[in-house]
């Protein structure tokens, strides 16, 4: 049964048993107030049942929605997208500065595109966990708040985009091949079902019905808040 996230506070008994290798290298590099929502902890768990993962030479684990993730080994299914708790130790060059008052109220747990964008956990200024987007600068520019609540996110992710890393494609539907190849593109069914029967929500037709403000680092009329907090803290 879906439970919303908590707050904070101690474990309950049902995400004690969802406690995965990922959840607590995750939990180990949050920042001060944050959480790993319950919703990421029972993705985890799908993920080590139904994706795939691995461990680099560091003990970092790496969690995958599809257990294909080879190149160029035929149909891309679902959402190409790497979980690891890389935390915020190197967010100094994406940012340009380490204030320990902007880093630490980032975590980032995935990235998003092969080009080296990130997702990440951040706390605004109400306090309030959200889920943002990092791009590269060298690929995509997409910088901006992604989901309010980590359902969304799961969600935005169930639509079936080869990766979430691009604006560009959030007006419309995921298309039936990979950009610039013959590679067909399909939407993982069994990660789409799971999300819709767990957390008893629809998936959207497209990112742009999640995330309502796709903001590129040069936009110069954004609303967005997390990219409006970012120019806020460059200024200080």
């Amino acid at each position: 049964m879906y439970r919303r996230s908590s707050a904070g506070g101690s474990l309950s008994a049902n995400y004690r048993e969802l406690v995965t290798v990922l959840v607590e290298q995750l939990q180990s590099v949050l920042g001060p107030g944050m959480t790993v929502p319950n919703e990421f902890a029972e993705l985890f768990r799908w993920i080590e049942h139904h994706g795939s993962q691995l461990e680099d030479r560091n003990g970092l684990r790496w969690g995958h929605l599809d257990r294909s993730t080879e190149e160029g080994s035929g149909a891309v299914i679902g959402t190409q997208i790497a979980f690891a708790a890389l935390g915020n130790g190197d967010l100094h060059y994406w940012l340009g500065h380490d204030r320990k008052e902007v880093v630490e109220r980032l975590c980032v747990f995935a990235q998003t595109g092969r080009d080296g964008s990130m997702a990440a956990f951040w706390l605004d200024e109400n306090g309030q966990q959200r889920i943002v987007h990092l791009g590269s600068g060298s690929g995509s520019i997409l910088c901006c708040v992604l989901a309010d609540e980590p359902v969304d996110f799961l969600r935005l992710l169930a639509i079936g985009y080869e990766e979430i890393c691009w604006s560009e494609d959030f007006g419309f539907p995921p298309p039936a091949k990979v950009p610039g190849t013959e590679r067909m593109l399909h939407p993982s069914k069994d990660f789409r079902a799971w999300v819709a029967e767990t957390f008893s929500v629809e998936i959207p037709l497209m990112a742009s019905e999640i995330v309502h403000e796709p903001a590129g680092m040069d936009d110069p009329n954004t609303n967005d808040e997390f990219l409006l907090w970012l120019r806020a803290s460059d200024s200080k």
